[in-house]
């Protein structure tokens, strides 16, 4: 079943922190834990931006990190950890190097920069105050669709949107998901109102509506942006995060295993021109009965949390002016 909350933190230990501009239609979304903790990411898209990534794969050093940050922006984006590496050190927090602290801040970024809203900020762009603010802000609830790093996010059909979801497991584990759809291709069936995420959904946390019988004509086309926008103007960035103990190896492997939600959830995934990468946290509060089986379990409900988020952050994304294309709202009611 969901957390309370049905979203990431749900995760004990796990904040998210939002802030966005309506001017420029892009923000920032934070994933604060209470304590550093073991991450490691995969990265399946063609085209990713990030920062401090490589820090995560299972043989470097680092073994924890401060926060995580998704930004709109694309590499204008990544000023956004700067923000939150500011905050976090006047804070006290931060990977000691003799008496220096510096926070471990793993960032990857969307472009939302053909969206509609005003990017011509000037000689500095917005990203590092934005980090800031939403790092402030983190705390256990927060809202879906146009916020945070969610705030510009369009797909091929529809504006896309910030989407979580939330599961514990049997053996008490609780898995939850975290995502900014910027997607080259659609989270729907075709054109039509059904998600491709349905048959992961829980209760009707996006309409309901299952799987169409048969598919509408056209359902596996592949339409993407590339029918009216640039190259370029995709990605799809997340997080996954667990209470359950695990190593920097085993987080990688739950981070690969978590691309499966984004393979249901969107059509098609993973191509040459989306960033698609998903982080994966532990807070290491539980420890698992049974190392692979349970890891087995862990990495099916990391995909389907996913999936549902992805679902969850076009359903329930709002209308701007200038806006290239409509919300699921405007368009299926």
């Amino acid at each position: 079943m969901p957390g309370s909350r049905n979203l990431i933190t749900d995760v004990p230990g796990i904040r998210v922190g939002n802030a966005q501009s309506s001017t420029i239609k892009s923000g920032v979304s934070v994933i604060w834990p209470d304590e550093p903790c073991v991450a490691s990411v995969a990265i399946h898209g063609g085209a990713p931006g990030t920062r401090e990534v490589a820090l995560l794969e299972p043989e470097q050093t680092v073994e924890a990190v401060d926060a995580i940050v998704l930004s709109g922006g694309s590499a204008f984006g990544l000023d956004a950890a700067a923000g939150v590496q500011a905050r976090l050190r006047e804070l006290g927090h931060g990977f000691a190097v003799g008496d220096v602290r510096v926070p471990i801040v793993p960032s990857a970024i969307l472009f939302d920069l053909l969206n509609g809203g005003d990017k011509d900020w000037g000689s500095a762009a917005p990203y590092r105050d934005l980090g800031r603010t939403a790092l402030n802000a983190a705390g256990t609830d927060f809202e879906l669709g146009s916020v945070g790093a969610g705030y510009g996010a369009t797909t091929a059909n529809l504006k896309g949107g910030l989407g979580s979801a939330s599961i514990t497991l049997a053996n008490g584990v609780t898995v939850g998901a975290l995502v900014a759809v910027n997607a080259l291709g659609r989270a729907t069936i075709g054109d039509s109102k059904h998600f491709w995420a349905a048959p992961h959904e829980i209760g009707k946390e996006f309409g309901g509506f299952g799987l169409p019988s048969p598919l509408p004509d056209g359902a596996t086309d592949v339409k993407t942006k590339l029918d009216a926008l640039t190259a370029g103007a995709n990605t799809t960035i997340a997080a996954v995060a667990t209470d359950a103990i695990l190593t920097k190896a085993e987080a990688k492997r739950l981070a690969v295993m978590a691309h499966d939600g984004m393979s249901r959830a969107l059509w098609p995934a993973h191509t040459p021109l989306d960033g698609d990468l998903i982080f994966a946290l532990s807070t290491a509060k539980q420890p698992l009965k049974d190392g692979l089986s349970d890891m087995v379990q862990l990495g099916a409900a990391a995909a389907s949390c996913l999936a549902r988020a992805i679902a969850r952050g076009i359903y329930h994304a709002s209308p701007a002016d200038n806006d290239p294309v409509p919300t699921w709202t405007q368009k299926h009611g």
